[in-house]
């Protein structure tokens, strides 16, 4: 075990961090996993344990510090182009047959969509234009 250099077994505890990495989809053990990389370079440029440990505990740390806010704004980000039955809300359709709480027919996108009003006890008549505000399986909530 003492013939083993120190940098050598950073690098084992950098394996064993990626590990968990992988079965857990955290990212802070890949933080940890580079931070135990820095610490085996140090070691391999003659550093000292104490240094070798301040390498890993301020590398992870700062990965941590940094790398965390930016992926937490990235996650909160809506898609930018919007598909499937997201780029459908919003758009203009335009009634078929009546329209009305209990049902009816609009042409969105090209196609034929069952829908119903938004406001129950409002009803659209065939050839008026209407936005989709919503969809609930396969039919288009409008108003």
């Amino acid at each position: 075990m003492n013939d083993i250099d120190a940098w050598v077994w950073w690098l084992v505890a950098a394996a064993a961090l990626g590990i968990p990495l992988v079965v857990t989809a955290m990212p802070e053990f890949g933080m940890f996993a580079v931070g135990a990389v820095a610490a085996a370079v140090a070691s391999g440029f003659g550093a000292d344990l104490v240094v070798q440990i301040l390498v890993f505990v301020i590398v992870s740390v700062a990965l941590i510090a940094v790398v965390r806010p930016v992926a937490a704004r990235h996650r909160a980000q809506r898609p930018q182009l919007a598909s499937g039955v997201d780029a459908l809300k919003g758009r203009q359709a335009v009634v078929l047959e009546r329209v009305d709480g209990a049902g009816g027919r609009i042409k969105l996108a090209g196609e034929t969509w069952s829908a119903r009003a938004l406001d129950t006890a409002r009803a659209y008549e065939a050839g008026e234009e209407v936005d989709v505000v919503d969809i609930e399986g396969a039919t288009a909530i409008i108003m």
